[in-house]
């Protein structure tokens, strides 16, 4: 799991415009004639129309893709009843998730309401304006009553996502497990340690998909429930045994087939663990400290079968991988409801995706090349960009055959392709490089280790896992910066160039050099000199091996820290030159921009050879580079240098490399916008392509494009990404965020996987 400080959690919540979560418009606004339309009197007209006909303010308006996560913070995840408004960063933090997994959007809604009749009827007057509502972080048991209510009364889709979600996600889990183990799920004995509502959902589902009622074991505070138990309510009532002789979690777990926690850290002990049954299946649920470790688990049974809440463990079972997905297919066909059916279908497409071939770009992530159906891969990953396409259709189908839509579809194909275009398949790159990165961190050298923003990044890789920082720069300096801004690097080391301890090493560096570059102008002494500058002794650190990467530039000019590079490692074998390249993150996917940092003026050669090196990048994300070079002229509209330079040059790409997907000269917007393609010129190469890596004729239209993406179209810039140096080096843009630091350490993490 990844660790982080208070001031850390503080400052992301905060910084900006606080918050996670904004409403944007959708409709244009610029004019007055927008404004008409989109209010007085305009806006009556469909106003009209929803009067005569409700359902049409699903055709009017965003309700039919609007979600409701309401709360009464009475049982906010481990926090408790902390109250409606101190979960507010809750509730919009699941907005942002619906957001980003399913492109739905959220209103969060935090109700001061305890009792359940004034709950009920603040939701229920709120209703109309949202598709549907995901309750969320309300304790039982008056939550079950609230979600039955609600489901009764309304008729959009309503889910106790704390209830249903977890029971779905493990369901789908514990399918595959006993189909791994060899076990019949109406045989096995389950112990479920927790009677909260996610364990009495839990539960419920799992006799829902196909155990057996008399096997499950329910465990609460108490100890087992049974039937001369005082004082329970209808829920666990469910669930109680008659009083066998069995009382302690200890006891009931002897000769168990699953055990299933959702209580509380640190209660099963190896011993209990021993206890179980062949092949046992242990589910320790309990966040962020599981009923018991996964390592203490496996050292107690190799042949058990282990999930967790965690993600730095195989099986993690996350919400995430259901409420967006169920709410997605629910809200495409119009529910009225989530039903039972919707909900084990659910299950069956979760489950079944596990056993599917899985995506290079998952197995890339998690640095395996041979993650599969077994074990440790019994529910997908969370990052699996095939659950998108999976689990909707599955959700909505479900729906329809059960005569809760009130709209169909009838061609699922261009269903599940819609799905897959919402987000843009390539926009999760980012977390699946830092996973990648994560599996094999590398040693980085930050060669200004001397400021607050390069320390403060160093923290967040060393923290999270992604690399392990080598500090250059002043000891006294960083030393200085880190208690001033409170920064804990542990055992990191630092180390100062210019210090008397580093003297041979700067003359083994300088020496080397000095072979490297004796017949460029450097003397003996110039060589050994410029090893106490950083970067050139950041750069010999990664050249002899005593680290893998390094980053630089947040302080100084780009060129200077690239000169050293260049001296010092040199370009990759078959290549000519090293070029930059972005990577725009926008809601359409992911773009590359290159060159955007190098070549200023490149020739109609070294036009190719950047196309050349940028595709190879672009490959190493796991992604098709379909490219197009960029002109103000659309093949051969009209003469001149520039075009003709980018008419040569996509010749001999052509010619050369007849496997790469490219085409030019042509103009942004044809580029981009396929559909005028094909319209246009028809003939062209990239025609039912979509063009994912453009490439600029000169240096100053790639930089200016690249910066008004940034600053004017909301893209996030990752980079710049150099490229075509035989060793990672990256150098940052001047002035960089902590943030596009720790994105191009990650970038520098999996640049020196890959080299290797």
């Amino acid at each position: 799991m990844a660790k982080f400080r208070k001031q850390d959690a503080l400052d992301y919540h905060a910084q900006g415009r606080p918050g996670k979560i904004e409403v944007i418009p959708t409709k244009p606004y610029s004019s007055q004639r927008d404004l008409t339309l989109a209010y007085s009197p305009g806006v009556a007209e469909p106003c009209l129309e929803i009067e005569k006909n409700p359902e049409d303010a699903y055709r009017y308006t965003a309700k039919g893709n609007l979600v409701a996560v309401i709360t009464n913070g009475t049982a906010v995840l481990g926090l408790g009843n902390i109250g409606a408004l101190a979960s507010k960063p809750v509730m919009e933090g699941k907005g942002m998730l619906f957001k980003i997994y399913a492109d739905i959007d959220v209103f969060d809604i935090e109700v001061d309401a305890t009792d359940i009749d004034h709950f009920v009827s603040t939701v229920k007057a709120i209703a109309p304006t949202f598709g549907g509502i995901n309750l969320e972080d309300i304790k039982a048991p008056e939550c079950f009553e609230i979600e039955r209510r609600l489901k009764e009364e309304l008729d959009i889709p309503v889910m106790h996502d704390d209830q249903h979600g977890t029971a779905i996600i493990s369901a789908a889990a514990l399918l595959n497990a006993c189909e791994v183990a060899g076990k019949d799920l109406a045989k096995v004995k389950i112990v479920v340690n927790g009677a909260g509502a996610s364990a009495i959902s839990c539960a419920k589902l799992y006799v829902a998909v196909g155990a057996s009622l008399e096997n499950i074991f329910m465990l609460d505070s108490k100890g087992l429930i049974t039937t001369d138990r005082e004082g329970l309510d209808e829920q666990k009532k469910m669930f109680a045994r008659k009083p066998n002789g069995i009382s302690t979690l200890e006891e009931a777990m002897v000769g168990a087939d699953v055990f299933v926690g959702l209580s509380k850290g640190n209660v099963v002990s190896q011993d209990m663990i021993r206890s179980l049954g062949e092949r046992p299946i242990v589910f320790a649920l309990a966040n962020p400290d599981p009923e018991i470790s996964y390592d203490e688990a496996m050292a107690a049974r190799p042949d058990i079968i282990m999930a967790t809440g965690r993600s730095d463990h195989p099986n993690q079972v996350n919400n995430v991988l259901g409420f967006p997905f169920i709410f997605r297919g629910a809200l495409d066909v119009r529910a009225s409801q989530i039903n039972e059916a919707m909900k084990l279908a659910a299950v069956q497409a979760i489950a079944q995706l596990a056993k599917e071939p899985v995506p290079e770009a998952v197995n890339l992530a998690y640095d395996t090349k041979n993650l599969s159906f077994g074990p440790t891969y019994i529910i997908p990953k969370p990052i699996d960009p095939r659950l998108i396409a999976t689990v909707p259709p599955a959700v909505a189908k479900a729906a329809m055959e059960s005569g809760v839509a009130r709209m169909a579809i009838t061609d699922w194909e261009a269903y599940k392709t819609n799905l897959s275009n919402r987000l843009g398949l390539d926009n999760k790159l980012m977390r699946g490089l830092a996973n990648k990165a994560k599996q094999n961190p590398k040693r980085v050298v930050f060669a200004e280790a001397d400021h607050h923003k390069m320390l403060k990044a160093a923290q967040l890789v060393r923290d999270e896992g992604i690399a392990k920082p080598i500090l250059l720069g002043d000891r006294e300096r960083i030393m200085r910066l880190m208690e001033e801004y409170h920064i804990d690097l542990g055992d990191t080391p630092i180390i100062d160039p210019r210090e008397s301890g580093q003297e041979e090493l700067r003359q083994r560096f300088g020496d080397m050099l000095f072979q490297k570059r004796k017949r460029r102008g450097h003397t003996l002494y110039e060589a050994r000199k410029v090893m106490q500058d950083r970067n050139y002794f950041g750069v010999m650190m990664v050249e002899t091996g005593m680290a893998d990467a390094m980053i630089s530039g947040l302080t100084r000019k780009y060129g200077v820290p690239i000169k050293p590079a260049l001296h010092c490692i040199g370009v990759q074998d078959g290549a000519k030159r090293v070029a930059g390249m972005y990577i725009l993150s926008t809601k359409q996917g992911n773009f590359f921009f290159a060159d955007t940092t190098m070549n200023v003026d490149p020739t109609a050669q070294e036009l190719v050879d950047i196309t050349v090196l940028t595709a190879q990048a672009v490959r190493q994300f796991n992604i098709v580079p379909r490219i197009a070079l960029l002109s103000y002229t659309n093949f051969g509209s009209e003469d001149g240098t520039l075009p003709e330079k980018v008419r040569e040059a996509t010749r001999i790409l052509h010619e050369n490399y007849p496997g790469l997907i490219v085409d030019g000269e042509m103009q942004a917007n044809f580029a981009l916008n396929n559909e005028l393609l094909k319209e246009q010129f028809p003939f062209s190469e990239l025609v039912d392509k979509k063009v994912n890596t453009l490439i600029f004729p000169n240096l100053a239209s790639g930089n200016i494009a690249y910066k008004l993406m940034q600053e004017m179209g909301g893209a996030e810039a990752i980079g710049p990404v150099l490229i075509g140096l035989k060793k990672p080096v990256h150098v940052l843009q001047l002035g960089s965020s902590v943030r596009e630091i720790v994105n191009m350490v990650t970038i520098s993490v999996v640049d020196a996987q890959n080299k290797r």
